[in-house]
């Protein structure tokens, strides 16, 4: 038994297949991805903190048509092993370190308060309105905007140069879509260029001005590796964060008693950010390459051979999470590996969860009888895991 992800019934709910497979064994090979598949907790956290499984960029081809979408990935702190990693790592946790959370949380709190007042404003005056729209899709962008000192007015532009480059990362893409790719990260490129550079003349409380300054003795970031650790906050903090928003307030309101627990206890808040995290996750795969001989789970796999941890698979690992299929806002521990595992762990986690426990807080408190009001549409993509659509009312 193996799975298609292109098949519309799998898109919609990959994971009794995944069940399927983790009864089978831990790690398969898959005809169609041309590689090995990780399905359970087990496996994944190997594949994801193992050294020998590395992430090793290769080019998109033909090179010439790919020239800032290679530039931003060749540069980046997700695409690289050490010692390049362990440089990179160093200088960004260095710049992330000037208290840029902390700094935003009361801001990221006080925006989710105003959208969702809006969200409000108009289903009070239409009976329903798409939560995706009005809360789940801005927010992120406006906090990595605020994160990096983008200009309000230049905001609108980020959210559709991260949706073209990510498409990148699906199967079976369309040349208009590979075209779309290297048109918006040439855009992001051009842009972060000439914002650092201002930036570089005129710091300001943003990451981009701390990224330009900062430095270990006399090592600084690359005009190039500043440049690409911008653009990688943005795809990631956004597609992300707006997608454990959508999936895991569709999950709250098709398991009505959980929401009306948060509703009841603000407490649960907290516990419930990482179980929407867990539940429907925002990205099922994850790849690695082999660097020298491995074995994982007994899958034994030859350098240059690639294998993907399914994180969808295994965050409804039965050997891990208690009725792995039940969504409990109150569960605790939750070791899913939403935000990854090892020396990738994602560096923007902590604002991450600020942003989606901020969302959360305000639509609990503000439309306690929140509901569904109309047909939910997902996304057609599988790896990168969402809705287009998620129509809300009271």
């Amino acid at each position: 038994m193996t799975f298609d992800p292109s098949d519309p019934a799998i898109v919609a709910d990959p994971y009794p297949a995944f069940a399927e497979l983790r009864a089978r064994a831990q790690v398969h090979w898959h005809d169609g991805l041309g590689m090995a598949v990780a399905v359970s907790h087990a496996a994944c956290s190997t594949v994801l903190r193992e050294r020998s499984l590395g992430r090793l960029w290769t080019d998109a081809a033909p090179a010439e048509a790919f020239t800032a979408f290679n530039l931003v990935h060749r540069n980046s702190l997700l695409e690289n092993e050490p010692p390049t990693h362990t440089r990179l790592r160093r200088l960004i946790s260095t710049a992330f370190a000037r208290g840029h959370t902390e700094r935003l949380r009361p801001w990221v709190e006080d925006l989710a308060d105003r959208m969702v007042t809006d969200l409000v404003a108009h289903i009070d005056a239409d009976g329903s309105a798409d939560l995706l729209t009005h809360v789940a899709a801005p927010l992120p962008i406006e906090v990595i905007g605020e994160l990096l000192g983008v200009p309000t007015a230049d905001r609108r532009l980020l959210g559709p140069w991260s949706n073209a480059i990510v498409k990148m990362y699906e199967y079976g893409l369309t040349d208009e879509q590979t075209r779309a790719a290297e048109t918006a990260a040439q855009e992001f490129v051009d842009y972060l260029r000439a914002l650092a550079d201002e930036r570089a003349r005129h710091p300001g409380d943003d990451l981009v001005s701390d990224l330009v300054s900062v430095r270990d003795g006399s090592d600084r970031l690359s005009q190039d590796e500043l440049v690409a650790t911008a653009i990688l906050l943005l795809m990631a903090g956004h597609e992300a964060t707006v997608n454990v928003i959508g999936n895991g307030m569709y999950a709250l309101l098709t398991h009505r008693e959980q929401w009306d627990r948060v509703v009841a206890d603000p407490g649960l808040v907290s516990t419930a950010v990482d179980e929407m995290i867990r539940f429907d996750a925002p990205l099922q795969l994850f790849e690695r390459t082999a660097t020298e001989r491995v074995e994982v789970a007994g899958y034994v796999l030859e350098p240059g051979q690639k294998i993907a941890a399914l994180l969808g698979a295994a965050a409804r690992d039965p050997a891990v999470f208690a009725s792995p299929d039940r969504f409990d806002v109150g569960r605790s521990p939750n070791p899913h590996l939403g935000f990854g595992a090892g020396i990738h762990y994602c560096v923007g986690a902590p604002l991450a969860k600020v942003e989606i426990a901020a969302a959360l807080g305000a639509l609990t408190r503000r439309i306690p009888d929140l509901r569904l009001s109309g047909e939910v549409v997902r996304r057609p993509e599988f790896v990168i895991r969402g809705l287009r659509a998620l129509p809300v009312g009271r």
